[in-house]
């Protein structure tokens, strides 16, 4: 399961440059005219141009004033609707734990409201010792619709193992393995720093983590006792909002 963490990570890193690539090639006519798309070809004295609904147009090289790759302004954040987001991380934090690198990776479902609201579910894969699965709801407050904006953001739900018990069984040879594995509570609450695109966001964000899991142990006197841990850390994200 820890082999899944450079993926996981790699994952992120991958889609940035395919959502940073939007640069569109632009063609300035003579007469006025601005066209943006993909240029095809130049050939015979002509500019061959796909627009974005895929249609194709020929320009004459007389009519062409100059050619350029711009990418698109940015016109604003997005005001309202649905959110697809992914984010991968790691909670930092030296303590007397059985976790000594916990990570995560999530995605989000969201809906913004009046730019600077948004609310989601999420859910994804953590490793704190074993592999569980969050189910959370996040309210995230952007301080204003600049570019680049600070944020803060509270999430809570619950943690669920990941495949049930090690064992369908309790140790019988008093080896003291741990099975039995449980979720439980868990919550965050922090800031961030989001960098707004014309399609995309992406962000950084920092926050006070807590999450509750329990196993259980058979020990020599042929008890079986459940121990709890207790996670708190300092979460530590990068991801991207599309």
């Amino acid at each position: 399961m820890k082999k899944l963490l450079p993926v996981l990570i790699a994952l992120i890193f991958i889609l940035f440059p395919v959502s940073a690539q939007k640069s569109k090639d632009v063609l300035y006519l003579k007469n006025g005219s601005v066209i943006f798309g993909k240029l095809l070809e130049i050939k015979d004295g002509q500019y061959k141009m796909q627009t974005s609904d895929g249609s194709i147009f020929m320009y004459k090289t007389d009519e062409v004033d100059k050619f350029a790759k711009e990418s698109p302004q940015f016109d604003g954040r997005k005001t309202d609707g649905f959110s697809f987001s992914m984010e991968a991380g790691l909670l930092a934090g030296a303590q007397q734990t059985d976790y000594t690198a916990p990570f995560s990776f999530n995605f989000l479902m969201g809906i913004t409201s009046k730019t600077n609201n948004v609310f989601s579910f999420g859910s994804g894969v953590e490793f704190f010792g074993m592999p569980y699965t969050p189910f959370f709801l996040e309210y995230k407050r952007l301080i204003n619709n600049n570019k680049t904006t600070p944020f803060i953001f509270f999430r809570g739900g619950t943690l669920t193992q990941l495949g049930g018990s090690d064992s369908d069984a309790p140790p019988v040879n008093y080896s003291y393995n741990a099975y039995n594995y449980k979720g439980g509570g868990s919550f965050a609450f922090g800031s961030g720093i989001s960098w707004a695109k014309t399609d995309y966001e992406s962000y950084l964000s920092f926050a006070y983590r807590y999450a509750h899991t329990s196993y259980q142990k058979k020990e020599y006197n042929n008890i079986t006792s459940t121990y709890e841990n207790s996670l708190n850390r300092l979460e530590i994200k990068f991801g991207f909002r599309f």
